[in-house]
């Protein structure tokens, strides 16, 4: 399987190499997307391609526990007062399409998320598709944030499952 294949049937794969082994988070540890995940394993002091398989595994169940439907996010946002939603997609993508009440993700937000904000009430992330929210919940899951949740499938699934009447649309 190559690294381009696994990371589209486990988006964290990158996140879990780099979490446990340093590989993929930098050009100095990176791979190519038509390398083999048994490649990649061997140039990196002979990682154990079982074991290298097991951890990606056991990431992705973590993974999945750390997203939200977008469904247990519309129930969240009406009926938890406490409960934020924060879009981190470019300005120009929520300036097109955004949910209401969702905030859109500043550096300056992240000073504020970090030194005021409740660190038990539900933080929800949002991306476009579901992929960079994942690791800015994990972001802010190693900051304390004890209910931190990525939105599954991001804005997109959004439309599709809660609001058709919001636009659709590809990134190019």
């Amino acid at each position: 399987m190559t690294m381009r294949e696994l990371l589209q049937h486990y988006p964290g794969a990158q996140r879990a190499l780099f979490r446990r082994y340093h590989i993929g988070g930098c050009s100095s540890c990176g791979f190519q997307p038509d390398e083999t995940l048994e490649g990649v394993c061997a140039r990196n002091n002979s990682l154990p391609v079982g074991e290298v398989v097991e951890h990606i595994l056991a990431s992705h169940e973590a993974d999945l526990k750390t997203q939200l439907s977008p469904a247990d996010l519309a129930a969240a946002l009406k009926s938890d007062s406490e409960a934020k939603l924060v879009d981190i997609r470019t300005r120009e993508e929520y300036d097109a399409v955004h949910i209401d009440g969702a905030i859109f993700f500043t550096q300056e937000l992240m000073q504020e998320i970090l030194m005021k904000w409740d660190r038990r009430a539900l933080l929800a992330i949002i991306d476009h598709q579901g992929a960079r929210s994942m690791d800015a919940a994990a972001y802010f899951a190693g900051h304390g944030f004890e209910n931190v949740r990525a939105v599954r499938g991001g804005i997109d699934a959004w439309s599709l499952e809660i609001d058709p009447n919001l636009p659709r649309y590809e990134l190019e």
